[in-house]
């Protein structure tokens, strides 16, 4: 899906507004996950995704095509790099905030598997003389999470 501009400024214009709705959207979602509450970012998903794709590709037209945006005021193509400067930021932290949640859940994941593992038996051997010991580094252990968790 691409904007429908009539000309220069009204592109301009539509590119402020779609980089300030996404910028406000990832901003949701980095607060969701500084506040450990990644589930709460779910509910935009779909929107991010779409604005997401529509702003990739008019900010590939726009550098492919840069005469799409320079009939535009000075002001408003000011305007709109401000807006794309605090997008930047915005995806920077963002970026943080996800990469803290992906720590967290790796070792979360990490300290399960080897909780279940030190608690598994494993079997010595075959027959009436088998014993078992509980040897965690030899354990394989698969474990499986409730994605709806």
């Amino acid at each position: 899906m691409a904007l429908a501009a009539h000309d220069a400024a009204d592109r301009v214009e539509q590119l402020i507004i779609l980089t300030e709705r996404l910028t406000d959207l990832i901003a949701r979602e980095a607060q969701a996950f500084e506040s450990r509450r990644p589930q709460d970012a779910a509910a935009q998903v779909e929107e991010t995704q779409r604005l997401a794709n529509i702003y990739r590709h008019e900010s590939a037209r726009v550098r492919a095509e840069p005469n799409l945006v320079f009939g535009a005021p000075p002001d408003q193509r000011q305007k709109l790099v401000r807006a794309t400067e605090a997008f930047d930021a915005v995806l920077a932290r963002h970026g943080r905030a996800v990469m803290a949640a992906k720590t967290v859940t790796e070792g979360l994941v990490r300290a399960i598997a080897d909780e279940v593992a030190s608690q598994r038996q494993q079997s010595a051997g075959y027959g009436p003389g088998a014993t078992t010991a509980t040897n965690s580094a030899a354990a394989a252990t698969a474990i499986t999470l409730n994605r709806t968790a």
